[in-house]
């Protein structure tokens, strides 16, 4: 861990100690920090109580997005039948705790502990996959039918988010060892991505609210429970967006066909795709590695950065050349 990490962990562990009290918890509970990337996660145990801790980093989510969040995570628990964690509210009957340490305001929320295991990265199946298609359609038809609450705000993951001149993740031409060979052959397949989403358009049938990291490592398996987890990025963007963040960092996988065949499977039954849709998944694909170039380029703190490293980016470039070659149809 480096010594900037490493700082950070330490106040992100001073704003849990702060907010657990708001819970009811005693001196005597026990805290162990389980992820460090955007925000902070813990398991807190007091006596025979058991929970997890999200603090939020500062400047990516306010109050009122956090808040946001969680509403729909309810409504997807309540409406959908898709199986989500459940928020604890604090002894004021919040559900986000916010506390002040070295004069900034800190954001914190408290999940009930999920049962189950994240799918096993080494073993992926189709059957996964299917099963990750199936939830991705439950959700998606809620988001089309739901109504949110008055105050309801998240943010976008539209073109100038995401690629564009004000990139959430920061520049895809800043992340590792991107010199001007893979500038130039990323900024190719940029300017297709570009072409391709400009064509598709953002029409309500195909862009709305979504999940924005609906990876196998955010779900929970517990026999035949499936329960999703880590909502922070939900927000608005294309439907099949979805898709892209399944095969988050092993888009270059020679199994990606045969995963992209089981999730549509596993979507198409719950409902209609259509072969417009379909044909658009290998682009939102590449939008989503493209992505991740740039957050691993400001994420060096990040399991994924430290475990992938400089190999990603190369592995990227050959993704982009593929991809340009077919004019978006292919990175295979």
């Amino acid at each position: 861990m480096s010594p900037a990490t490493a700082a950070t962990a330490a106040l992100d562990t001073r704003v849990a100690e702060q907010a657990l009290p708001r819970y009811g918890f005693g001196p005597e509970h026990t805290l162990r920090m389980i992820n460090l990337s955007e925000n902070a996660t813990f398991l807190v145990h007091d006596d025979d109580r058991s929970a997890v801790l999200r603090v939020h980093r500062v400047g990516y989510h306010t109050r009122a997005d956090i808040e946001s969040e969680l509403s729909w995570l309810a409504a997807l628990r309540e409406e959908s039948g898709v199986a989500t964690s459940r928020v604890l509210p604090n002894t004021d009957d919040e559900l986000v705790t916010t506390v002040v340490v070295d004069g900034v305001e800190r954001h914190a929320v408290l999940f009930d502990v999920v049962p189950g295991t994240e799918p096993d990265e080494i073993a992926l199946g189709t059957s996964d996959f299917e099963t990750l298609g199936t939830i991705t359609a439950q959700m998606h038809q809620h988001a089309r039918g739901w109504t949110p609450p008055p105050g309801f705000h998240r943010f976008s993951w539209d073109w100038e988010h995401t690629l564009g001149d004000t990139p959430r993740w920061g520049r895809w031409q800043d992340g590792i060892d991107v010199g001007p060979v893979e500038e130039t052959a990323l900024g190719a397949a940029v300017q297709v991505v570009r072409e391709r989403l400009s064509s598709y358009g953002t029409e309500p049938d195909r862009f709305g609210l979504v999940h924005a990291d609906l990876r196998l490592a955010n779900l929970l398996v517990e026999g035949d429970l499936v329960t999703v987890i880590d909502f922070d990025d939900c927000g608005l963007s294309w439907f099949m967006y979805d898709f892209g963040t399944a095969v988050s960092f092993i888009e270059h996988d020679p199994r990606l066909p045969d995963w992209q065949a089981a999730w549509l499977r596993g979507y198409r039954s719950v409902t209609d795709l259509s072969s417009e849709h379909e044909a658009m998944l290998t682009t939102f694909v590449m939008l989503r590695r493209l992505l991740l170039v740039a957050w691993m380029g400001s994420h060096a703190h990040s399991r994924e950065c430290q475990e992938l490293g400089p190999g990603y980016t190369a592995n990227s470039v050959e993704l982009a050349r593929r991809y340009v070659a077919s004019d978006g149809a292919s990175i295979s």
